[in-house]
């Protein structure tokens, strides 16, 4: 006697998008677009964005330290930061709950609604 499959609703593609660009495109590719689920299409908007963000203020340091060396300690504030709202988007896909990051999380709905 075989169990049938158990499915997650779309929990794990949540989780693998906040491991890193290769998670989210593995959460994507491999996980999203064979079984599309609303808690799947939220978190991989939110992370895409996340990672955005991150990359945006990677250049923006790499820029800022050289130009205005004093803001380190901004930017370091801003890098905690996204950490936070990245933990906080990590525990809300394994608690399996579309609950937005603050600050970016309506955003990124709006941003990426095809996803």
């Amino acid at each position: 006697m075989t169990n049938p499959p158990a499915t997650d609703n779309g929990r794990v593609t949540a989780i693998v998008s906040y491991l890193s660009l290769l998670g989210w495109l593995i959460a994507y590719f491999a996980l999203h677009v064979p079984n599309r689920t609303s808690l799947g299409s939220y978190h991989l908007r939110q992370t895409l964005l996340l990672m955005l963000c991150a990359a945006g203020l990677q250049i923006a340091s790499m820029i800022l330290i050289f130009v205005m060396p004093f803001l380190a300690l901004i930017l370091w504030v801003v890098w905690i930061g996204l950490f936070v709202l990245w933990i906080l988007g990590l525990i809300a896909a394994i608690n399996g709950e579309e609950k937005p990051m603050p600050l970016i999380g309506g955003k990124a709905q709006e941003i990426f609604r095809t996803i």
